[in-house]
């Protein structure tokens, strides 16, 4: 059995729960270490279980809270060497034996889970996605994602469950109060997946088998949430792949713990 659950997901703010009953995963920690200990026992999870907190990558919105977390748990730190370089300063002091790295592409194992980090196109150091791999099943996470290409689609296909970046919707973005220079990083190669494109990905994942999808990563200026999932219901609709039925579809939220996934 595999426990998951988005704490939070959003342009504000990013932490994930992922565990067995031997380990327990807090994948990103991008809000207070309170706020983020506080999500943690409302899914029923002890903060002093924590196995380790991974990080996708530097930027604040997924890091926040991760130093004061591993201090006040003495848990360990998971990132790339460059992911490591970007944060230090940030995180604060973390302990010598709790600052773990791994190389991108190379599968490790906590505990009773094998983790497989894999690169994503996106604006910092060496930012990764996530598949996990424990008691059959295998769960994925990719946000902060430019764009999609067929070894991204590789890592991300095959799922039983998949938390995919929905940031934005193009049109809400381009009228929006945005600088134009952040607007044309957003939707660059290296910037946030768009609710068409995400709605795509899924369509397609969805006919190869993938039958339990969470989108994520919203931006709270230029999308909503219902309007994500109608776009990705849209896509799916097209194919004749029913929602409710052929596969489960739902929305992380920026600012309240989602749904308790068991598989």
């Amino acid at each position: 059995m595999i426990k998951f659950c988005s704490l939070f997901s959003g342009s504000s703010g990013n932490a994930l729960f992922i565990g067995t009953e031997r380990t327990k995963i807090l994948i990103d920690a991008g809000l207070s270490g309170k706020r983020i200990l506080e999500a943690l026992c409302s899914i029923g999870e002890n903060p002093a279980e924590l196995s380790a907190i991974l990080i996708s990558h530097e930027h604040v919105d997924h890091v926040r809270g991760a130093g004061i977390i591993s201090r006040k748990q003495d848990i360990p730190i998971y990132a790339n060497e460059r992911t490591w370089n970007a944060m230090e300063y940030g995180l604060g002091p973390v302990k010598l034996e709790n600052r773990v790295c791994f190389s991108t592409g190379e599968s490790f194992e906590i505990g009773d889970i094998c983790v497989r980090p894999f690169s994503i196109p996106h604006d910092a150091a060496e930012p990764v996605g996530y598949n996990f791999f424990a008691g059959g099943r295998r769960i994925t996470t990719a946000t902060d994602i430019g764009h999609m290409n067929k070894e991204l689609l590789s890592y991300i296909e095959g799922n039983d469950l998949l938390l995919l970046e929905s940031n934005h919707d193009v049109e809400m973005l381009k009228v929006g109060p945005y600088p134009w220079s952040l607007k044309k990083r957003i939707m660059g190669d290296h910037g946030h997946l768009s609710n068409e494109m995400a709605a795509k990905c899924i369509a397609y994942l969805a006919e190869r088998g993938c039958r339990n999808f969470i989108l994520g990563h919203l931006s709270h200026e230029n999308n909503f949430p219902e309007l994500a999932y109608q776009t990705t219901l849209n896509a799916l609709t097209e194919k004749q792949i029913v929602v409710g039925g052929d596969v489960s579809l739902e929305v992380a939220g920026r600012d309240r713990t989602g749904r308790v996934n068991i598989l």
